[in-house]
């Protein structure tokens, strides 16, 4: 089966003469609604409040942040410098940030100020069109996983958690690329998608799957694991915001009450994440950056009201003692493998595809 390639139905981020469009996801799954970035600090606050999100999409709205930063006329060492600290302070657990600042920066310092601006924004839509590419990889290296499921089953069903499709990413997405890569090749595929509190981001992946039209059903985080008890998945997928060297990964919190489960069930499960994700120099899942993001996101929700509008409602007293873990970490050993854009490795082998990073 050969499948079409995917694309996007609505730019994640695009450019529009001198200033940015992203897509805002504050707005789904209620509206779909483009909102334009002219400054670094908009570029900052958006990636700051999660107007976008997902790891891949960070790192290209972070590039996009130093052309926009640098376009204004002022091109400087500083003014470079700045641009930098500013968007490396938003997010701290999504590596991809921190390397798409760094190829920017490794890009732009040795040139004159005069020269920058431009080769700003062309090195920004590279970093997206590299995204772009790597989603459409990983998508083809996972579909056999689902296919031979679906060859021995007749179909296959799929659990995902958090949002790694189109929305998180420059292209297809991570998790979802091979979903939509198996759709499209016309396989029956269906998705568990676990609705991922507080920032229920799953209701992204059950808008997106919608508009796909592949078959879904969204959960509570916490059935998933009677769902894999019962023997209703086949195969786990998510994405991955930091996956360390030795294959520990970081993703949205209850990640690693998935991986348990599905261990325990004797279900695969796989992350999928290009190579912007792979953060060799960090040794395993213990020196990975957890955001806390605080207990006002545990508190509240946010809802459609009566217009369609959305609001933002109190589940409990502002007071209230909460913790908010933004991500948690899954040891490698209950990895089966990592799906990235040079193919499939174990875990604990991912130097195999990346000799460059050293060992």
């Amino acid at each position: 089966m050969t499948a079409t390639r995917f694309t996007q139905p609505v730019p994640t981020l695009c450019r529009d003469r001198d200033s940015v469009l992203i897509l805002d996801q504050t707005r789904l799954p209620w509206r779909c609604e483009q909102r334009r970035l002219s400054t670094l600090d908009d570029a900052a606050e958006a990636i700051r409040a999660m107007w976008v999100r997902g790891a891949p999409l960070i790192g290209g709205t972070a590039a996009y942040g130093v052309a926009l930063a640098l376009g204004g006329g002022d091109a400087s060492d500083a003014a470079l410098a700045h641009a930098h600290r500013c968007l490396s302070a938003t997010r701290p657990t999504a590596v991809n940030l921190q390397w798409a600042l760094a190829r920017m920066q490794g890009r732009l310092q040795p040139l004159p100020p005069a020269a920058r601006a431009e080769a700003a924004w062309a090195e920004a839509a590279a970093i997206c069109a590299d995204d772009d590419a790597c989603c459409e990889a990983i998508g083809l290296h996972g579909l056999p996983l689902l296919q031979a499921i679906a060859e021995r089953r007749g179909k296959v069903r799929v659990m995902t958690h958090c949002n790694a499709g189109w929305l998180a990413t420059l292209g297809a997405g991570t998790a979802l690329a091979p979903v939509y890569a198996a759709h499209l090749a016309g396989i029956a595929v269906e998705v568990w998608v676990s609705e991922t509190r507080p920032r229920n981001q799953g209701l992204l992946t059950a808008w997106e799957l919608s508009e796909a039209g592949v078959p879904h059903t969204l959960i509570a985080d916490n059935a998933a694991g009677l769902l894999l008890m019962r023997g209703e998945v086949d195969i786990v997928i998510t994405g991955a915001d930091r996956i360390a060297a030795n294959g520990d990964s970081a993703n949205k919190v209850g990640t690693y009450l998935k991986a348990l489960a599905a261990h325990a069930s004797g279900v695969p499960f796989y992350i999928a994440a290009p190579h912007s994700t792979l953060d060799f120099a960090c040794a395993d899942g213990a020196a990975i950056p957890i955001e806390d993001r605080g207990a006002a996101e545990v508190c509240r929700i946010r809802a459609a009201g009566a217009d369609g509008e959305p609001v933002e409602l109190q589940l409990a007293p502002d007071s209230t003692a909460a913790v908010n873990p933004a991500f948690d970490v899954t040891p490698a050993g209950l990895i089966a493998g990592i799906i990235t854009e040079r193919g499939i490795a174990p875990p604990n082998a991912l130097h195999s595809l990346y000799p460059e990073a050293g060992s």
